[in-house]
């Protein structure tokens, strides 16, 4: 005996000619859905004799306890840890998160949004960099679904964001790199298009600047995060500008890259310092994306920019907007802290 196809809700779309999210947001009763395209949605249920799962049923009586959540890529590790703060705080508060990833430059974030809404998530939080942004929050804003950013860097206008305070972080351990004696400050690492770094550079630039020190640009050196790559361009940063005697570096992959190099060319002299073949003292500060507790137990200055915590942040707002209906933005910043390595 032939057993019968399930009805999915992708056939009731088809049958009545919207979306899949369309459809989604009729039976939940949420969004601007006009009564003739209600009308032919339920149409096509009858006819196909579609089931609503038990997702479905909640949704039309109240909410799922599921988040969405949208990540550009979990291999970075400030939003793996971002998303490691939000997750746990959302379990403990009784919720589930459905989580999957947009890609690097975003090519599947709004097709994973729909995906999301037709799932009928409660919110959808976005974490990472988004092109996207004035549309999903008119597709958040028609769905009636809360919409929560997490990013790293401070370039979206007008919607519910959580980010830390890059320039703030850079100007915070450029000013203990100055009271600490160092007058010639370079940096090293990252990529011009990233506007995290730019941030960070800023506030480094702005500082030297404040304090009347030398800026040249040839001391500021791109480097990918790689350690082989950022020992080379550390050597090749001090053989040409033997005055230096510190260097900021991007993140914790670079920073070790650069301890690494300046072992490899002279001998440790101590706090954080390396006497170098140049016979010189060279003193490393970094930005890290990583707790305290899993920073690289190396004499090194950090300041971190909090992941976790920032996680935690989003969990909060995003259960205030589904639990109240709150619909007005806020810009929220995280300081930076900084550790100090002996």
């Amino acid at each position: 005996m032939a057993i019968a196809k399930k009805v999915t809700i992708n056939d009731v779309a088809l049958a009545a000619g919207v979306s899949v999210s369309t459809v989604s947001l009729v039976l939940s009763g949420k969004g601007r859905i006009s009564s003739a395209t209600g009308e032919r949605v339920y149409q096509a249920i009858d006819q196909l004799g579609f089931v609503r799962n038990r997702q479905a049923v909640s949704l039309r009586g109240g909410q799922t306890g599921v988040i969405g959540l949208i990540v550009g890529s979990l291999s970075s590790p400030f939003y793996a840890e971002l998303t490691a703060g939000l997750t746990a705080s959302l379990e403990s508060q009784g919720k589930m998160v459905f989580l999957t990833q947009s890609g690097r430059q975003g090519e599947n974030m709004l097709a994973r949004f729909d995906a999301l809404v037709a799932q009928g998530v409660d919110g959808v939080v976005i974490a990472g960099a988004v092109d996207q942004a004035s549309e999903l929050r008119e597709k958040a804003e028609a769905s009636n679904i809360p919409l929560v950013f997490a990013s790293r860097a401070s370039y979206l206008d007008e919607v519910d964001l959580i980010r830390p305070d890059n320039m703030q972080a850079a100007q915070v351990v450029t000013e203990d790199l100055i009271r600490r004696g160092h007058q010639r400050i370079a940096w090293l690492g990252g990529q011009s298009a990233s506007l995290t770094r730019a941030e960070r550079v800023g506030g480094y630039c702005s500082t030297l600047i404040k304090y009347g020190l030398p800026f040249h640009s040839e001391w500021v050196v791109e480097c990918e995060s790689s350690q082989k790559q950022a020992a080379e361009a550390i050597t090749s940063l001090l053989r040409h500008n033997p005055t230096i005697t510190a260097v900021l570096c991007y993140n914790n992959v670079i920073a070790m890259g650069a301890w690494f190099g300046l072992m490899r060319g002279g001998r440790q002299s101590g706090e954080g310092s390396v006497e170098s073949y140049f016979d010189q003292r060279v003193t490393l500060a970094a930005f890290a994306e990583v707790p305290e507790s899993a920073l690289d137990d190396v004499p090194l200055t950090w300041v971190t920019t909090p992941a976790r915590e920032m996680g935690e942040s989003v969990a909060e707002r995003i259960l205030q907007r589904i639990d109240t209906g709150q619909t007005s933005t806020r810009n929220v910043i995280m300081p930076p802290r900084l550790v100090a390595r002996k």
